[in-house]
């Protein structure tokens, strides 16, 4: 399967400027199976969403659909979305057809303050595309490896971001942590630019089941890379070191 990484600037607060923008950096992407858009990609990282995120039925989430229709192939990201039962930042998942699976962000993030405004999910979301299966995590849910530990059950991990300079350092290491321990595929996808109180510079990477970046974006720039997902290659690695036999077995909510 391959995958399409997208890493861009976000232009705070205007869902329809940076759908457009990112149809243009998809301009003259190969075929792929997926796209990757990082955390909140239409509005930019947001701990009070009010005026800032979406009702539904989104407009981004309608241009997922209509993007996913028109390159035939799934777009997952999440955005800032306020609902009946409160404001949420639900990653979505897209294919062709129009079908949709949500992921409501686990763990909020208490030092930006996105506990006090947004409701945390509570459903732990397996997606299983074209082969190849797939957890989806939101930015700080990456620190928390109970809640990503691989049961056997998928292949790939997304982890979709709004993750700022000081502790990019984190970002890098985590996610090849998560790739190693679970002996899966990760997709890291991470944004650059500023917006109201933050910095970043991306690091968006797509990394093997060993820990190493197959490719990377560079630094502070916006640029689509496309990786493949080996399938064969992650089950004769699971084979040959039968790690994920011998986990530990948590109880999750």
């Amino acid at each position: 399967m391959k995958v399409a990484l997208v890493q861009h600037n976000i232009k705070w607060a205007e869902p329809k400027v940076n759908c457009d923008h990112i149809s243009q950096l998809l301009k003259g992407t190969p075929k792929v199976d997926l796209v990757v858009l990082p955390e909140m990609f239409s509005t930019g990282f947001a701990t009070k969403p009010e005026g800032i995120a979406e009702n539904e039925p989104s407009y981004s989430l309608e241009w997922m659909k209509k993007s996913a229709a028109k390159m035939d192939c799934a777009i997952a990201g999440s955005v800032a979305l306020k609902t009946e039962q409160g404001y949420f930042n639900r990653f979505y998942f897209v294919k062709p057809d129009g079908s949709v699976t949500a992921y409501d962000k686990r763990h909020l993030f208490t030092y930006g303050g996105e506990h006090l405004t947004f409701k945390p999910g509570n459903e732990r979301v397996v997606i299983n595309w074209r082969g190849v299966r797939i957890l989806p995590i939101i930015c700080y849910d990456l620190r928390f490896p109970v809640w990503s530990r691989n049961r056997g059950d998928y292949d790939m991990m997304i982890c979709v971001a709004s993750w700022s300079i000081p502790r990019r350092h984190h970002w890098d290491t985590l996610s090849r942590a998560r790739a190693i321990e679970n002996q899966c595929y990760m997709a890291a996808v991470n944004r650059v630019g500023t917006d109201p109180t933050r910095e970043y510079n991306g690091g968006t990477a797509f990394i093997d089941p060993f820990g190493q970046p197959i490719a990377s974006c560079a630094d502070g720039k916006e640029e689509v890379i496309v990786c493949e997902v080996d399938l064969q290659k992650l089950e004769n690695y699971r084979k040959k070191f039968p790690a994920l036999g011998d986990r530990d077995n948590f109880s999750i909510l």
